[in-house]
């Protein structure tokens, strides 16, 4: 044999018995199944956490932190995963449509811009939610004639109850 195959002889033996191991190869990375709400019969439950107005006095003020509401609505949500309007902007706008929304893994952030009396209002979203339950932080601020007129903040918390009643 030829004195040169000879010497590279145990580098090769390194190199193919390099690549054999005794630790298996690592199996690939199981996505975890998308968090999606589910549409249904849900009690949302709003407590005010803050309430300003330029002209509000701190009894007024303290009425308004105690206020709690609790609705029970038929939840609708969109392909992209984005409850209903109406649902989280409850008695604080109408006619809303979303101006930035993100649902994903769980965590939902959204702005809503809603017709409020004579004014806007702007409502933003921010929270976390499972397939049956939501637990999210909003401030909305509403405009008059381009001032702002008041800001309210709420715990906004959810839940789903079941299947929605059938119509009639």
């Amino acid at each position: 044999m030829d004195r040169s195959l000879l010497a590279a002889l145990p580098l090769v033996i390194m190199l193919g018995l390099g690549g054999c191991s005794s630790e298996p190869t690592p199996a690939p990375a199981v996505e975890d199944a998308p968090i999606v709400m589910q549409p249904g019969e849900w009690i949302l439950t709003r407590k005010t956490t803050g309430y300003n107005t330029p002209s509000v006095t701190p009894e007024e003020y303290q009425e308004a932190l105690r206020q709690v509401r609790d609705d029970k609505i038929c939840l609708a949500i969109a392909p992209d995963g984005v409850p209903d309007t109406a649902a989280l902007a409850g008695a604080e706008g109408t006619d809303c449509t979303y101006k930035d929304k993100l649902a994903r893994n769980g965590r939902l952030i959204v702005t809503l811009a809603c017709k409020a009396g004579r004014g806007t209002s702007d409502i933003m979203a921010e929270g976390n939610y499972t397939a049956d339950t939501m637990t999210l932080g909003t401030t909305m601020t509403k405009m008059q004639g381009g001032q702002p007129v008041l800001r309210t903040t709420h715990d906004l918390t959810g839940k789903r109850i079941g299947d929605c009643p059938a119509p009639g």
